[in-house]
């Protein structure tokens, strides 16, 4: 049986190989930040507080376009609802914890590291503290992003375009999908999402964010029972 300590290392190693797109992506969004004409403390605040890139951006960019607070808040929501499902995934493996402790662990759950997590703890069902490498993808990917944004802030405008580095943004997520492109059924669904993220991308306050993946859940559904 693995010790606490070594589940937790195991997820730091995992969610490594994702610190080559993190850390651009936070350079570029405490640049950003800046560049919108931003205090570098309201800039660094979002990372604490928000903690996801695209997120962060938005929510400057809406507040330096002459958005109302709650419109910003509420952009970031929807853009985060995307949340409600890694928790409900992860749930049925965290149960046995206590409210605080899932408190915690929510706030440390992004995209990186609900990917590696879900994928360890399917391929070890027995493991006794499954938490624990949920918190060392999480926490390893929250100190990162906010040194990552610290860095982004002070380099500000005197990054380069020519290093590319915009491209991070959506690299990050190539990252996570690219071992599921082996699986004709997993790619059909990453394409109705896809395609439902181009029809459904005018919808009211951004929502085609959530409607695209709730699309391709219903596409998933009935293509497992047509196989059935």
């Amino acid at each position: 049986m693995l010790s606490k300590s070594k589940i937790f290392f195991k997820g730091i190693v995992a969610v490594l190989p994702h610190m080559l797109s993190v850390i651009p992506f936070g350079i570029i969004t405490g640049a950003i930040g800046i560049e919108l004409g931003f205090d570098p403390i309201l800039v660094y605040a979002t990372s604490l507080i928000i903690f996801g890139g695209a997120s962060q951006i938005i929510f400057m960019q809406l507040l330096s376009g002459g958005a109302s607070s709650l419109v910003a808040i509420t952009s970031v929501g929807v853009i985060n609802s995307r949340h409600l499902l890694y928790g409900a995934v992860l749930s049925e493996y965290l149960e046995k914890l206590s409210f605080i402790k899932k408190l915690l662990i929510s706030y440390f759950i992004v995209d990186q590291g609900f990917a590696e997590s879900n994928k360890y703890i399917k391929q070890n069902k027995n493991l006794s503290n499954p938490h624990y490498y949920v918190l060392g993808t999480g926490v390893t990917l929250w100190f990162c992003w906010q040194l990552s944004t610290i860095s982004g802030i002070i380099l500000g405008s005197f990054i380069p375009e020519e290093l590319g580095l915009k491209f991070a943004i959506p690299l990050t997520f190539l990252a996570i999908i690219v071992n599921d492109l082996k699986k004709l059924d997993h790619v059909f669904v990453m394409l109705v999402s896809g395609f439902a993220s181009l029809i459904l991308f005018n919808a009211p306050f951004k929502s085609y964010i959530i409607l695209s993946p709730i699309v391709a859940l219903i596409a998933a559904f009935i293509m497992l029972r047509f196989k059935k």
